[in-house]
């Protein structure tokens, strides 16, 4: 006999809102006491009575960017031109709205043995700020690998950030590539072009065994558009990586270069 679950459902207002990279924001929400979740899960946020909706309707899913120990719900979300986000990018500060949640399961996993592999496209990055934000501060002896795939600096949302604490965790190392860095107005000395078999292997060969493998091989994680989810998982399935040791979360609605598969 099956039980049904019931998810929490608590009403929050909206603290803050600020820009984390061109076209993207960051929307802060007050953390009802006691409510808890996993660094890289994700929440469903409803708008109360708006002002105009769209086909999409007025729920949408977000990963929660925040780590669970920092003072507020942040979900982290590029503006497209949709009914939704027109109205989340007007309504006034302290405006309520419906939080579900939290679900998902794209959290760290319990073997710190074997590393950790983000692989992210745009906003895809935001569960993954969560889990190393979380990581860092509680000091979690994973090593942790972020490849980190956007168009230019501009559009990498927490890109300053990321530089910011692999300074201060000798277990985080951050891999940026851009993919139209020549249209950048900042210089980018980093890596370029699609995420690929060579750059995952030129940057994780250095976590390899004697035997020339990383003991019990990486956990690799992926989010992103779509169709880069399953370029990005089609590579490492072709390399050889085992299915079992991929997960993966698609963020519908956004274009970004496909990943290259060999």
């Amino acid at each position: 006999m099956s039980t049904a679950v019931n998810w929490p459902i608590f009403m929050a207002r909206l603290s803050e809102r600020h820009e984390v990279a061109e076209r993207t924001m960051a929307f802060n929400f007050e953390k009802p006491a006691g409510w808890t979740y996993k660094a890289g899960q994700f929440v469903d946020i409803t708008l109360l009575k708006p002002p105009e909706t769209d086909a999409e309707g007025k729920t949408r899913g977000f990963s929660i960017s925040s780590a669970p120990q920092e003072p507020t719900i942040m979900i982290t979300t590029r503006l497209r031109d949709t009914a939704f986000k027109r109205v989340l990018r007007k309504i006034p500060l302290d405006s309520k709205v419906k939080i579900e949640g939290p679900f998902g399961n794209m959290t760290l996993h319990n073997n710190a043995a074997r590393p950790a592999v983000f692989l992210a496209g745009g906003i895809g990055v935001t569960p993954f700020r969560s889990i190393i934000v979380n990581a860092t501060q509680k000091k979690l002896p994973h090593r942790i690998f972020l490849f980190y795939s956007n168009r230019r600096p501009e559009d990498a949302a927490f890109l300053q950030e990321f530089e910011a604490l692999e300074t201060q965790s000798a277990n985080f190392k951050l891999i940026a590539t851009m993919t139209q860095a020549e249209k950048s107005v900042r210089p980018w000395k980093g890596e370029v072009g699609m995420i690929d078999y060579k750059m995952l292997d030129r940057h994780l060969k250095a976590e390899a065994s004697p035997e020339g493998r990383p003991a019990g091989g990486p956990i690799y994680y992926i989010a992103g558009p779509p169709a880069m989810v399953r370029d990005l998982q089609t590579m490492l399935t072709n390399s050889g990586v085992d299915s079992d040791d991929i997960r993966t979360e698609e963020f519908s609605g956004y274009s970004t270069p496909r990943a290259r598969i060999p």
